[in-house]
């Protein structure tokens, strides 16, 4: 069994980074949610900002490593433009997708949708991870922030989500070789 250098970007672009993201989402949920003053002690909420700080810089860091790859590393293979004369694309997966036109909607919704709202992921866990590190266990006392830190912070994952699948589906499509 052998597999590409290019297929190695793509299986840690998406397997290892955009799982990564994906799966550190829940600890991060429960610790934002559980930021609050009838449920921690001074000393509990001190060690949990301290946690939910590290796990959300971290989440930061691998958002902005997965968007980074993809945008730099695996889309220029993806939208590598064939040869004059090529009519074999399977080397070429925009073109592959978009010489069919049963095949194009990937590209025109799925790519566009990773170029475009794919950044929101990252830019919204760096505004989650440095208001937290900001307002540390003061959080626990502001309901009103908090609760706008989980809605970027919610809208971080899904967008880290629909990407995700998106690109997998994509690539099952018209793969990257």
């Amino acid at each position: 069994m052998t597999i590409s250098v290019r297929e190695l970007f793509t299986v840690i672009h998406g397997m290892i980074f955009g799982a990564l993201f994906l799966l550190m989402f829940t600890g991060g949920w429960v610790g934002l949610y559980g930021l609050r003053s009838k449920f921690l002690s001074d000393e509990g909420s001190a060690h949990r900002v301290f946690w939910l700080k590290a796990t959300l810089w971290g989440m930061a860091v691998v958002a902005w490593a997965t968007v980074i790859s993809g945008t730099f590393i695996i889309y220029p293979w993806y939208r590598a433009k064939p040869p004059a004369g090529v009519t074999d694309f399977s080397a070429y997966p925009r073109s592959l997708l978009l010489a069919d036109p049963g095949k194009a909607e990937w590209h025109n919704f799925g790519m566009e949708w990773k170029e475009h709202v794919g950044w929101l992921a990252p830019i919204a866990m760096t505004i989650v991870a440095f208001a937290v590190s900001y307002y540390g266990s003061s959080l626990a006392r502001k309901p009103g922030e908090r609760r706008m830190l989980m809605i970027f912070y919610s809208s971080s994952f899904a967008a880290a989500a629909i990407a995700g699948v998106l690109g997998a589906f994509i690539n099952k499509v018209a793969p990257i070789h």
